[in-house]
């Protein structure tokens, strides 16, 4: 497909059809890898990890919790 690079503020910018967008499934504020191989820019989708909450409480042990912390005195109207 083609396109053109674009003067965007002090950087040039690619627009990604639609259709295109769609079929990768990416939008505004898609976080994405950016490099040159062989003279070709390479765009790759960075996809960050989903975590569940059960699984991270699950992994909590005694050798990996935090102690309390004690902050000292209430300075203001804290309720503790």
């Amino acid at each position: 497909m083609k396109t053109k690079i674009q003067k965007l503020e002090n950087s040039l910018a690619i627009l990604i059809p639609e259709n295109v967008a769609n079929e990768i499934k990416v939008g505004i504020d898609t976080d994405v890898d950016l490099s040159v191989e062989n003279g070709k820019i390479i765009i790759t989708l960075i996809h960050e990890p989903e975590y569940d909450l059960n699984d991270l409480l699950a992994k909590i042990d005694e050798t990996n919790i935090h102690k309390e912390i004690d902050f000292g005195n209430c300075v203001s109207n804290e309720v503790w």
